[in-house]
C-alpha cells in the first residue's frame, strides 16, 4: 500500500514538473519579441564602442548600421554615417534639433528614400553628402530648410527627375555635384540671369544623358559662372556651334574646358552613333572654322565699352591705357563705369592699342588684355568711300565695254565700205586727214578716194580777204550768205574746213 502511494506521489511530481516546463516555454515565447525589440532599440542608440566619438565629431562609418543611431549629442557638429546600409532617411531620424550639426555624410548606404521633412531639425547644415546611393527622385522643396547649405553632393545616384523647386531655397549654395546620374535636361535655371542661385560657382552635370544644350544662353553667361560649369561626357549632338563654345572656353582658359579637354565629346548623327572629341570637329567631321579671340574694332568719333570678364566673381579691378599707363582719375576720353567696364570715346586714331585690366581677388589674380583698333575714318565716311570706289570701278568696266563695242561692233555708215579692200580704205582714211602746214586750195568739192563723203582742203585765208561786218573781221568764221558765181558755190569757214572730215565718222590720225 505504501508503494502505491509513493508511485502516485512521483506521478504527481512529474506532472507538476511538466506543467512548469510548459509554462516556462510559453513565458519564454512571449518574452522573446520583447527582448528582440529591446535589442533593436539598443542597436539604435549611439554606441561609442562601435563608433568614434571625438569631441563634437561622431564617425560611424562601416559600422553595419541599418538605421541612424539615436541619442546623438546635441553638440554634434560632424556626423559620418558612410558605408552602412541605411536605405531610408525618415523625418524622425532625429527627434530633436541638432543646431550645431554642419556636416552630414551619408554616402554609400544604398539610400533610396528621402522624406520631405528629413532636414527640418538640421537646418544649419553647410555640407551634405548623399553621393553613391540609389536616389531616383528629388521632390519639390526637399532641401527647403537648408538655407545655410554651401556644398551638396548627389553624384553617382540614379536621379532622373528633379523638380524645378528642389534647389530654389538654397540661397547660400556654392557647389552642386550632379554627375553620373540619369539626368536628361540641363538645369539652366540654376545659372541663368534673374533665376540663378547668386552664390553658385560650380555646377557639375557631367556623365549624364543630356543630348542638347542652350548654347547661346550658356555663351552669354559671365566668365566666373562658365568657369565652373562641367557638362563633359554627355551624349550631345555634334555641331559647329558646340565646337565654337568649347573652343572659346578653352582659349579663355576656363577650367571646365581645360581640365577635361579630351572628355568633351559628342555623338555624330547616324545609325552607328559614333563618339568623337568636340575639339576635333573642325579637322575631321564638320570642318568648322577655326575659333579666334577677336579684337575690338571701331571708327573715329565712336564710343566703345571694354569688358573685364574675369573667372572670379567681384574682384577688385583697375584699368591701364595703351603703353601700360594707369587710368587717370579724371579723363574725358576714358571712364571706368560702375560695373568695372571701361568706356572710351569719342575715339581718335591714337586710341588704338592694348588696354589692360588687372583683377585682384581673394583666390588668385588675373590680367586681361583687350586690343583696340580704330579705323582712320568715320563709319559714314567709310561707307561713302566704299560707294565712291565701287562707282569708279563700275564706270571703268562700262567704259572698257563701250570701247570694245565701239571698235568691233559699230557698223560702217559709209556707202563705199562694203567690198572695198581694207588696206585701201586705211590709206584713203590717212590721205583724208587734215594737214594744216600743207593745206592747199581746192576750187570744188572732192571726194576722198574709197570713201563716200565730200571733203575740201581749204587753206587759211589772209585776214584781209575775209568778209567784214561793219568794218570788223568775222571772228567766228560764219558763212558768207553771198553766193559766188553761177555754180552757187557757198564758202565755208575755216573751222569747218578742219572738222569737215566725215562728221559722223571718227577721225584717225
Amino acid at each position: 500500500m505504501m508503494g502505491v502511494s509513493v508511485w502516485i506521489s512521483q506521478l504527481v511530481t512529474v506532472a507538476a514538473l511538466r506543467r512548469r516546463s510548459f509554462i516556462a516555454v510559453v513565458f519564454l515565447a512571449l518574452l522573446l519579441p520583447t527582448a528582440r525589440a529591446k535589442g533593436q532599440s539598443l542597436l539604435k542608440r549611439l554606441d561609442c564602442r562601435t563608433c568614434v566619438c571625438a569631441s563634437n565629431i561622431i564617425s560611424c562609418s562601416k559600422a553595419d548600421l541599418k538605421v541612424v543611431p539615436t541619442s546623438l549629442p546635441k553638440y554634434t557638429a560632424v556626423l559620418d554615417l558612410s558605408f552602412n546600409s541605411i536605405t531610408r532617411l525618415p523625418a524622425e531620424w532625429t527627434p530633436y534639433s541638432l543646431s550645431s550639426l554642419h556636416t552630414l555624410v551619408l554616402r554609400n548606404n544604398g539610400l533610396n528614400f528621402l522624406s520631405s521633412e528629413a532636414f527640418v531639425y538640421v537646418s544649419k547644415l553647410r555640407y551634405l553628402d548623399l553621393s553613391s546611393n540609389g536616389i531616383i527622385l528629388l521632390d519639390e522643396f526637399i532641401f527647403e530648410p537648408l538655407e545655410h547649405l554651401e556644398v551638396l553632393l548627389l553624384y553617382n545616384n540614379s536621379i532622373s527627375q528633379i523638380d524645378r523647386t528642389a534647389f530654389s531655397s538654397l540661397s547660400a549654395l556654392q557647389r552642386l555635384y550632379l554627375s553620373q546620374n540619369q539626368i536628361s535636361r540641363f538645369p539652366l535655371e540654376l545659372v541663368k540671369e534673374r533665376s540663378r542661385l547668386e552664390t553658385l560657382r560650380l555646377l557639375d552635370v557631367s556623365s549624364n544623358r543630356i543630348k542638347s544644350l542652350s548654347l547661346r544662353e550658356l555663351q552669354a553667361l559671365p566668365a566666373w559662372i562658365k568657369n565652373g560649369l562641367y557638362f563633359h561626357n554627355n551624349p550631345l549632338t555634334c555641331s559647329c556651334e558646340l565646337y565654337q563654345l568649347v573652343a572659346e572656353w578653352l582659349l579663355k582658359d576656363l577650367s571646365s574646358a581645360t581640365d577635361y579637354k579630351k572628355n568633351h565629346t559628342c555623338m555624330i548623327p547616324g545609325q552607328q552613333k559614333e563618339k568623337m572629341v568636340v575639339l576635333d570637329l573642325n579637322k575631321v567631321y564638320l570642318n568648322c572654322s577655326e575659333v579666334k579671340i577677336l579684337n575690338e574694332q571701331a571708327y573715329l568719333e565712336q564710343f566703345l565699352v571694354l569688358d573685364c570678364d574675369t573667372k572670379q566673381k567681384d574682384p577688385e579691378k583697375r584699368w591701364a591705357l595703351p603703353g601700360n599707363i594707369p587710368l587717370p582719375p579724371v579723363s574725358k576720353t576714358a571712364v571706368m563705369r560702375r560695373d568695372s567696364s571701361l568706356q572710351i570715346g569719342p575715339l581718335k586714331a591714337e586710341d588704338s592699342g592694348v588696354y589692360t585690366c588687372y583683377a585682384v581677388g581673394d583666390a588668385f589674380n588675373e590680367t586681361l588684355y583687350v586690343t583696340v583698333e580704330v579705323f582712320n575714318f568715320t563709319n559714314s565716311g567709310g561707307l561713302e568711300n566704299l560707294k565712291t570706289a565701287y562707282t569708279t570701278l563700275v564706270g571703268c568696266l562700262v567704259t572698257i565695254v563701250m570701247v570694245f563695242i565701239y571698235l568691233y561692233v559699230t557698223p560702217c555708215r559709209c556707202a563705199c565700205c562694203p567690198g572695198q579692200d581694207l588696206e585701201k580704205s586705211v590709206e584713203s582714211l590717212h590721205s583724208s586727214t587734215v594737214s594744216l602746214p600743207h593745206a592747199h586750195e581746192e576750187t570744188g568739192q572732192e571726194r576722198v578716194e574709197g570713201l563716200g563723203f565730200p571733203y575740201r582742203h581749204v587753206p587759211f585765208q589772209d585776214p584781209k580777204d575775209q568778209l567784214e561786218h561793219n568794218g570788223r573781221l568775222n571772228p567766228i568764221g560764219e558763212e558768207d550768205e553771198e553766193w559766188q558765181g553761177d555754180d552757187r558755190e557757198r564758202r565755208r569757214s575755216d573751222a569747218e574746213s578742219v572738222s569737215s572730215v566725215c562728221s559722223d565718222t571718227p577721225m584717225v590720225v
